[in-house]
């Protein structure tokens, strides 16, 4: 993965989930909280740049679950973890569709770069398109 990986991307303000739905009709930018439903995004999709997901804490993976379904229905503009995202989850995150990243503490690039290419097969399909390596095994 290159060093654009943790680049922040979009300068515009993400507006919350509400907000967007309600009364910001012309944002490109949506914030989702943890616990809200990202299928309320489905029928938006053409026209968001950015879709924010927070994780309030590391061990909350609902966010993780907010990307693959937005990935899954088509989503193609940037996909952002923000909060406490921690360097060792980051994979998990790319293959879950994560293309960006705004940790809450200062992630060595060295250290993010490893930990990205630490393995060079995966056992699951995933929302990133790699290949499993049972299909590369058994075709």
């Amino acid at each position: 993965m290159d060093k654009s990986a943790m680049s922040i991307g979009s300068d515009e303000p993400a507006v919350t989930l509400d907000a967007f739905l309600e009364d910001q009709t012309n944002a490109t930018a949506v914030r989702l909280e943890a616990g809200e439903d990202a299928r309320a995004l489905l029928p938006h999709l053409d026209r968001i740049a950015l879709v924010e997901i927070s994780f309030p804490s590391f061990r909350d993976g609902r966010g993780y679950s907010a990307a693959r379904i937005l990935r899954e229905a088509g989503y193609t503009g940037e996909l952002r973890a923000q909060g406490d995202v921690l360097v060792d989850q980051m994979l998990f995150m790319k293959r879950c569709g994560f293309d960006s990243f705004a940790p809450e503490a200062e992630i060595d690039p060295a250290t993010l770069e490893a930990a990205l290419t630490r393995y060079d097969h995966v056992y699951q399909k995933a929302a990133d398109g790699q290949v499993p390596v049972w299909k590369l095994r058994h075709g």
